[in-house]
C-alpha cells in the first residue's frame, strides 16, 4: 500500500510529537505545563548531544516569569548556542517593522541573530552561520493569521530543512482558545508577510499544530520536525485559564483582551482610521476626526453576540492621527464564548463605511493583504452587509476545516 505524502507526514511527526503528549488518563483541570516546562523537567532530553539555537521573544518566560534563555544558559544539561530574534527582537525592543539586529546578548553573552524578513536560503545562511545543530522555537502566538510569529515559524522551519537542521517546537496555549477558525482564508496570490499559506484569518490552533500543518501541507520538502506538547490545555480555555503570566506578544499587544478582539479589528490597519494604535487600549478603541456617536449606535442595532460598543473619543501619541483628537467606538466584551472577532470586525467595517462619509481603505489596498483577497472590500464596496460578506468566504473556510482537523493534537 501507498501512503500520500499527507498520510507519511503524519505519521512521522505524529511519533514526536505523541511522545511528548498528555497520557489519557491525565486529570481535566489540573495545572498547564508548557512545551518549555515539559522539555526542562525531563532534563531536555530531546536536545541531548545538540548545540541548540532558539527562536524566541520576550513571551518566552517561564512561570516565574524567568526568560527561557536565561534558564538554559544557566543549566550545564543544554548546549545554548545561539539566539534568533523575530520582529520586534529577542528583547522586544523595536516598534511594528522593526527588529534589534544583530548583536550579543549583554544578560547572557550569546549571540543574537535577526531573521526579521528573511527567509529561504538568506536565513537558513544565518543558522548555518550560527553553527547550530537544532533550531528550537518558543514565542507565544495570538492566534490570528496576520500576526507574524506563525510566519517567522514557518520561514525559520523552511530555512532549517534547507540548512540540514533540526526543528523543535515548544508549544504554549492559543490565548483566545483553540475551538474555532474563523474568517477568510489567503488566496495564494496574495501571500506577504502577513500571510504565507492559506489558513482562516483566525486559525484557532496552538504553534505545534501550526508546525504539523505548515510541514504536512505547504512545505515543499518537510523538516526534521519535534513537537513538545502541553500538558493541561484544552481547547475550550482563555489565556486567564492558563496561570501563566502574559507579556505582550508586541509593543501594541498589551493584554489578553486585545488579542480577543484582534484578529477582527486588526483589519482596520487597511483602513484610514486608527486602529487605536498609539492609545493603550490598541484594537479596542477605533476612530477617525469626524466620527460621532452614530458609529457607535449603529453597531449596536446589529446585535453582534457577545459585544457591545461605546462611543468613544481619543487622540493617539503615535500611528495615525496622532496628537489629534479623534471620534469612534471602543469594543467591550462581555460574553467571550459568544463573541466572534472576525464577523465583529467585518461588521465595524461595514457600519463605519456607512455611518462615516470620510471612510477609505488603504491606497495600496492592504485590506486585502489582511483578509487574504479582494473579497471582502469589494463586497463592502458594494454594499453588502455583514452576513453576506462572511457567507462569501464559506465554503474556503470550510474546506480549511477539514483539513486543520487533521493535525489538532488536544481535546
Amino acid at each position: 500500500m501507498r501512503l500520500s505524502r499527507r498520510a507519511l507526514l503524519a505519521a512521522t511527526t505524529a511519533a514526536t510529537a505523541l511522545s511528548c503528549a498528555p497520557p489519557a488518563s491525565a486529570a481535566p483541570h489540573r495545572r498547564l505545563h508548557t512545551g518549555f516546562e515539559r522539555l526542562a523537567a525531563d532534563a531536555y532530553t530531546l536536545l541531548n548531544g545538540q548545540r541548540v539555537g532558539i527562536v524566541t521573544n520576550p513571551t518566552g518566560i517561564t512561570r516565574d516569569a524567568q526568560h527561557v534563555v536565561d534558564v538554559m544558559h544557566a543549566d550545564p544539561q543544554v548546549d545554548l548556542r545561539a539566539v534568533f530574534g523575530p520582529e520586534h527582537g529577542f528583547r522586544g525592543t523595536a516598534q511594528a517593522g522593526g527588529s534589534e539586529g544583530r548583536y550579543d546578548d549583554p544578560a547572557t553573552g550569546l549571540p543574537v541573530y535577526d531573521t526579521y524578513l528573511k527567509s529561504g536560503q538568506p536565513l537558513a545562511d544565518v543558522f548555518t552561520a550560527s553553527g547550530v545543530d537544532t533550531v528550537v522555537f518558543d514565542i507565544q502566538d495570538v492566534g490570528a493569521r496576520f500576526y507574524t510569529y506563525i510566519w517567522t515559524l514557518y520561514d525559520c522551519m523552511e530555512a532549517a530543512q534547507l540548512a540540514g537542521k533540526r526543528f523543535v517546537v515548544l508549544d504554549r496555549p492559543n490565548p483566545v482558545t483553540g475551538r474555532f477558525a474563523e474568517g477568510p482564508v489567503l488566496h495564494k496570490e496574495f501571500a506577504t508577510f502577513v500571510g504565507r499559506q492559506p489558513i482562516s484569518q483566525a486559525h484557532g490552533m496552538t504553534v505545534a499544530e501550526l508546525a504539523r500543518l505548515f510541514n504536512g501541507e505547504f512545505l515543499a520538502t518537510p523538516v526534521a520536525l519535534d513537537t513538545v506538547l502541553m500538558t493541561g490545555w484544552k481547547r475550550s480555555q482563555f489565556y486567564d485559564a492558563s496561570g501563566l503570566p502574559w507579556v505582550p506578544p508586541s509593543p501594541n499587544m498589551p493584554t489578553p483582551d486585545t488579542a480577543l478582539v484582534y484578529s477582527g479589528t486588526c483589519l482596520f490597519e487597511g483602513t484610514n482610521l486608527s486602529e487605536g494604535r498609539g492609545t493603550t487600549r490598541p484594537f479596542e478603541l477605533l476612530g477617525a476626526e469626524g466620527i460621532d456617536g452614530r458609529w457607535a449606535a449603529a453597531a449596536n442595532e446589529l446585535g453582534l453576540p457577545g459585544v457591545r460598543f461605546r462611543e468613544a473619543y481619543f487622540a493617539p501619541t503615535f500611528s495615525k492621527f496622532q496628537g489629534r483628537t479623534v471620534g469612534g467606538v471602543q469594543i467591550h466584551v462581555h460574553d467571550r464564548a459568544a463573541y466572534d472577532p472576525v464577523r465583529t470586525g467585518v461588521a465595524l467595517l461595514v457600519t463605519a463605511k456607512h455611518e462615516w462619509p470620510g471612510f477609505a481603505w488603504r491606497s495600496d489596498n492592504w485590506i486585502d493583504k489582511l483578509t487574504g483577497s479582494t473579497q471582502v472590500r469589494t463586497a463592502i464596496d458594494a454594499g453588502a452587509g455583514p452576513d453576506e460578506v462572511v457567507a462569501g468566504w464559506r465554503e474556503e473556510l470550510a474546506a480549511f476545516r477539514r483539513i486543520r482537523k487533521e493535525y489538532l493534537l488536544y481535546r
